[in-house]
């Protein structure tokens, strides 16, 4: 294992200082993933020119230029009179780790794991204090014989993957062209026109979800879990998504065939022969709302995908079921829920990811795109979702350019006794995947 020595951890504040009177109220869509943070990892394999140091210094003068752009992001927390968070934008700014390895990026994603990669990203639990508490952290590690790794971790209570990544693309923008190209958008979630179906009925699907993850959520496990990175090409990626467009059902997208191909496989791997697990899909619902892909905040809900009785073929039903979840969350069922908990305020800060296997969909994020320094884009990108507990989680994205419009990286952790056993699935075999990380590279 590469050796990282930690150098020095400091608050990074913007060019510009905000107004100090502003604040943002999080959205009920917020508040219920208080209890988690997010984890974004990537990697350049950019030569070492100049002493090291001098790409951390570089990136950190332009975070600054970035933060005046996101006061929200560089702002504290405080409870309001209904005992909710409240941003104070007060530019405190975020806490960036400086730190250097041993070796080079390329050896390092050689031998990379789940545990390795945590020490390439920096988090601190709320202080007792919250107000001294920077809700995101920033951590730039050089490797000595080339390459960098920028994590970055924040409270799931101010952003989703999506506008996570939407930050770090406008850092990398500001950092390679000195232009902010675009902008993040701080609104509100939109309310229901008044005039729209007024004998209108509740998707209720929707929110006994949410009414039974709030209620489940106190259910945990202490469980070591383990992660691994499966590369589908596309011709492989096709082929899965014939196998599971199976008779008289309509073509699969990208996600539902490989969101069902390891439903299928992770229920096999749990001891389930003839049925599957529960299983949550999350996606991300901008589009859906009608809102700008800018739109800064959490926008990323999830949904239980119905089981149904399975038949000869497996993979086709389980997508068939998972298209439907993603079919059913429209407009009017999104803003019943949002209306639902709205007025059935929740102060037990539940944990929303507890129980279920959940499914996330990031075909809207490309991070492969990401470029700080001309013709380097990132050799790897990792996601989560922390702490990681219940059934495990899914994370499906699209791969690197030049390696086909369906090509797709899949980001699988479960309990490490069960990981091992994914890997040498012969269902997911059987569409040869790359291992990029985890129990079956080779």
């Amino acid at each position: 294992m590469a050796e990282i020595t930690y150098i020095c951890k400091r608050t990074v504040v913007s060019t510009k200082p905000v107004l100090r009177e502003k604040s943002y109220i999080p959205s009920v869509l917020d508040r219920v993933m208080e209890q988690s943070h997010l984890n974004i990892l990537y990697y350049f394999e950019i030569p070492n020119r100049g002493d090291v140091g001098e790409m951390t210094k570089r990136l950190s003068q332009s975070l600054s230029e970035l933060l005046t752009y996101f006061p929200v992001v560089t702002g504290r927390l405080i409870k309001n009179k209904e005992g909710h968070w409240t941003i104070k934008c007060n530019d405190a700014g975020v806490r960036v780790v400086e730190a250097n390895a041993k070796g080079s990026v390329q050896e390092w994603l050689k031998l990379v794991d789940r545990e390795m990669e945590l020490k390439l990203v920096c988090w601190e639990e709320m202080f007792h204090k919250p107000y001294f508490w920077s809700t995101f952290y920033v951590q730039l590690t050089e490797f000595e014989e080339g390459g960098l790794a920028i994590g970055l971790s924040c409270f799931h209570l101010l952003a989703d993957l999506t506008c996570a990544s939407i930050f770090i693309k406008a850092w990398f923008d500001i950092t390679l062209s000195g232009k902010m190209l675009d902008p993040p958008l701080f609104s509100t979630l939109p309310r229901r026109r008044p005039d729209n179906c007024p004998n209108h009925k509740p998707y209720t699907d929707l929110i006994d979800h949410y009414k039974s993850s709030i209620q489940k959520s106190h259910l945990l496990a202490d469980t070591k879990y383990a992660t691994v990175t499966l590369s589908f090409s596309d011709p492989m990626v096709r082929a899965c998504m014939a196998e599971a467009s199976g008779p008289n059902h309509t073509s699969p997208s990208p996600f539902d065939a490989l969101s069902g191909l390891l439903w299928c496989c992770t229920s096999e791997v749990k001891g389930l022969r003839n049925e599957l697990i529960d299983m949550s899909i999350c996606v991300d619902l901008r589009k859906i709302l009608g809102l700008d892909k800018e739109f800064f905040g959490n926008c990323m809900v999830c949904n239980k995908v119905q089981t149904m009785s399975l038949k000869e073929n497996k993979l086709s039903d389980a997508a068939k079921a998972i298209g439907e979840a993603v079919a059913n969350m429209d407009i009017d069922g999104i803003m019943d829920l949002i209306e639902w908990l709205e007025g059935n305020d929740c102060h037990s800060s539940p944990l929303m990811n507890s129980f279920n296997l959940i499914c996330t969909s990031l075909e809207t994020v490309n991070p492969y795109l990401a470029m700080f320094e001309e013709g380097y884009n990132p050799t790897r990108v990792s996601y989560s979702c922390e702490p990681v507990v219940g059934l495990g989680q899914v994370m499906i994205l699209p791969s690197p350019p030049g390696e086909g419009p369906l090509s797709r990286v899949v980001m699988v952790t479960l309990p490490e006794d069960e990981i091992v056993k994914v890997c040498e699935d012969d269902m997911i075999l059987r569409f040869s995947p790359t291992f990029l990380m985890g129990a079956g590279r080779k």
